[in-house]
This record gives C-alpha cells, sequence and structure tokens, in this order.
C-alpha cells in the first residue's frame, strides 16, 4: 500500500548545520571510504568485497533522481491508490499531494546516499563537514550489506506485505544506523552494547533538529513518523540482536527477515516467531460495479500513528502494542464517483478491542467535518460521514469498519 520514501535516500535527521561540502569536496570525502569499510567489516563481521565507487550529486541532481525512481518503482495509479489510502484513513489531508510532498521531503533531507541499484555512493553539497564520517559510514554500511545481501533483491521479496516490507526497511536502515553510531561510541571508547543510556541517545537522534528541515516539520504525522522509523526503531531492533547474538545478528536479519513492524517493535516477537493475524473484511454487499482498487494491511506503526494523532501519544504508547493484525480493502465505483473502505483490525484481547473501537468512533469524528450518528450501542455504531454512510462494529477481539458506503436502499 505504501511508497516507501527511505527506499530512495537515507535521512540524516541529525545534521549540525555547518558549512555545506562543496563539489570540490568530494575526492576527500570519498577518499573516507576505505577506512570506513575496514572498521565496519571488523564490527559487523561482513567482508567488503570490492571497492565502493563514489560521486557527488547537487540538490537539483536529487531531484531528477528522486522524480526518476519513482517512476521507476510506483506507477500513477499505484501513487493515486495509495494517496487515496492514507486520505480515506484520515492520514493525510483531503488535499494531500503524496508525491510532490515526498520529493520536497526528501530533497530537504538529503545529505548522502547509496543506490543499491547503480551500487554507488553519492555524496551531496549538504553533507555538513562535521557530519561527513558519520554519513558516510551509514552509507558504506548499505554497501557492505548490499555486496552480502542484495538489497535490491532483499527490498523486493517482501513487497507482498507493506507492514513486511517497512520492517525490511528497519533492517536496513537500523542496521546502518547502529553501525554508525557504534563507530561514534568506538571513538569515545565505549560500545552501544554497554552504554543503555549512549543508546537512548544516539537511537533518537533523528528526532531532533526542529526548526531545521521546514519540510519535515510541516509534513503530516505518517508521514514524519514512518520516514524515521527505520533508523530509530530499526537501530534499537538491531541492538538487540547484536546483544543477543553478537556478530551473526547482522546475518540473521538478512537470512530470517522480521515480517512485520510489530516485529522491530518488540524484539522478543521476532525472535518466538509471532507474526501479524488476517481478520475477515466485513462484507458491505454493494450493488455492482465495485472493483478493489488497493488492498493490504496497516501494522502497528500505523495503528500508533493513528492512536496518536486523533487520541494522544500517551494512548498510542498504551494500547498500540495490543494489535495483533489488520487487513483493508478500497473498492472504487467510478461511474458513481465512490470509494469504499473495508476495514478489520484484530487485538490481543476484548478489553483492548472496546479500547481501540472507541479510539476509532474518535478518529472517524475528527478526520471528517462532518458525523451524523443514526444507531449507536457499546459495540456498534452507524451513520453518514463526508464521504457516505459508514458501520463501525465490535465482535470479539476484531473491530470492523465500513466508511464511504452508498446511500442505503428504501
Amino acid at each position: 500500500m505504501r511508497l516507501k520514501p527511505t527506499l530512495f535516500l537515507t535521512l540524516l535527521g541529525a545534521a549540525l548545520g555547518a558549512a555545506p561540502a562543496q563539489p570540490g569536496d568530494s575526492a576527500k570525502l570519498c577518499a573516507l571510504i576505505p577506512p570506513l569499510a575496514e572498521q565496519l567489516t571488523k564490527v559487523s563481521g561482513m567482508p567488503l568485497r570490492h571497492a565502493v565507487p563514489c560521486d557527488f550529486i547537487t540538490k537539483e541532481k536529487i531531484k531528477e533522481f528522486l522524480n526518476k525512481r519513482i517512476k521507476e518503482v510506483a506507477k500513477p495509479e499505484e501513487l493515486r491508490a495509495e494517496e487515496l489510502t492514507l486520505k480515506k484513513f484520515g492520514l493525510v489531508p483531503p488535499d494531500f499531494d503524496l508525491k510532490k510532498n515526498t520529493i520536497e521531503l526528501l530533497t530537504e533531507q538529503a545529505a548522502a546516499f547509496y543506490d543499491y541499484d547503480k551500487k554507488k555512493l553519492f555524496v551531496t553539497d549538504t553533507t555538513a563537514s562535521e557530519t561527513q564520517e558519520p554519513v558516510l559510514s551509514h552509507e558504506v554500511a548499505h554497501a557492505i550489506a548490499d555486496q552480502n545481501y542484495n538489497l535490491s533483491k532483499f527490498i523486493k521479496a517482501g513487497h507482498k506485505s507493506d507492514d513486511g516490507s517497512t520492517a525490511r526497511l528497519a533492517v536496513m536502515e537500523g542496521q546502518a544506523t547502529w553501525l554508525m553510531s557504534e563507530l561514534l561510541a568506538r571513538k569515545m571508547g565505549q560500545s552501544l552494547k554497554d552504554s543503555p543510556t549512549l543508546l537512548a541517545m544516539m537511537s533518537g537522534a533523528t528526532d531532533g533538529g526542529a526548526g531545521q528541515y521546514p519540510v519535515f516539520d510541516n509534513s503530516p504525522l505518517y508521514l514524519r513518523l514512518s520516514l524515521i522509523f527505520p533508523y530509530t526503531k530499526g537501530m534499537l531492533f538491531q541492538n538487540a540482536l547484536f546483544e543477543r547474538d553478537g556478530q551473526k545478528g547482522f546475518a540473521e536479519v538478512f537470512l530470517k527477515p522480521p515480517v512485520s513492524t510489530q516485529q522491530i517493535l518488540h524484539p522478543e516477537k521476532y525472535f518466538s516467531g509471532v507474526k501479524p493475524t488476517e481478520p475477515e473484511l466485513p462484507q458491505p454487499h454493494l450493488p455492482k460495479g465495485y472493483k478493489s482498487l488497493v488492498g493490504g494491511s496497516l501494522g502497528e506503526l500505523e495503528h500508533a500513528v493513528m492512536l496518536e494523532q486523533y487520541s494522544g501519544k500517551a494512548r498510542a504508547a498504551e494500547l498500540a502494542p495490543h494489535w495483533r493484525g489488520c487487513v483493508f480493502d478500497l473498492l472504487e465505483n467510478k461511474k458513481a464517483g465512490r470509494i469504499v473502505l473495508l476495514y478489520a483490525a484484530e487485538w490481543d484481547s476484548e478489553d483492548a478491542a472496546r479500547q481501540y473501537f472507541d479510539a476509532y468512533r474518535l478518529q472517524l469524528s475528527k478526520k471528517w467535518k462532518q458525523m451524523t450518528v443514526a444507531t449507536e450501542t457499546g459495540d456498534a455504531v452507524t451513520g453518514t460521514g463526508d464521504d457516505g454512510r459508514f458501520e463501525l462494529r465490535r465482535k470479539g477481539a476484531v473491530i470492523t469498519s465500513m466508511e464511504g458506503l452508498p446511500p442505503a436502499l428504501d
């Protein structure tokens, strides 16, 4: 369901705002790669099989690169379907332009990136001098992982599951972020494995920088949190593997990838093999003319975002970990100009489901400008919203919702 913006560029959210690098500095920056690669191979145990090509790229060329990459990985109808999904769930405003915002966001964030299709590392004219080594070490870590496990194939293999694809991205970015941070820690005579305080500080580094990135600061919560998730939570996930398995943990995540963002957020669920459930979607009994536009799943990450956006951060932290599984489908009738959202989410107890029922009812009332309730009980609410009729229900530990339904026949 989701356009993966972090597949294109590496976000460096902790840039220090110092003087940017200039084109003439590219040779000097690229010369840092071999010694950094040597350090990274010692930490990870993954060999560097050949030299990493390196080049300089300007901000203007980054935009060209992004536009080209988006055309390569997503067809216009796929972008439209994703944008509509985010709008139907209330994760972005009704007038939001996903492609335009994504390109602006990533262009703003770019410091350096490794293109795993071209097998080449690029440094940009915004790579600040104080962050050159950390930025490059992150990208060299990607290059080493690519030479050993083929990142392009690794990501493509996860496309059958939206949540699983995000988890694989967290493997890539989390590992590179952990290795970058471990090199910094070792320069200070420490290690992330032995310093929980340092780990917490470095895993939260990409959360900062308020004011430095206006596009990021003004983006919807969903884009902001999904952009930093692979780096921050992925890093903590990699640390949990390193604590348990040492160097073997770097290979383990590629040989046995996590299948959900829940496994990234809760490594013990990865270790024990807990997988998401697939609750049954509600049956809308629609007239002829409706076809599936896009279907998929929302993971614990997306549910945490929705809960935070509509019920607050504390509520999200309390309730989201009780998520067990989700399925959704968007059905479109082009002739009628109507899109129906079918949604089912399962929780680990009836109590958690009741709490989420109340939270999602609140989400409906907030994401729509107008909401009229026709009937309401403790386990069911029906009525109309901005896009048509809705039916929200709870049965056991499963919450279902149908939204955008056509008017009921008399």
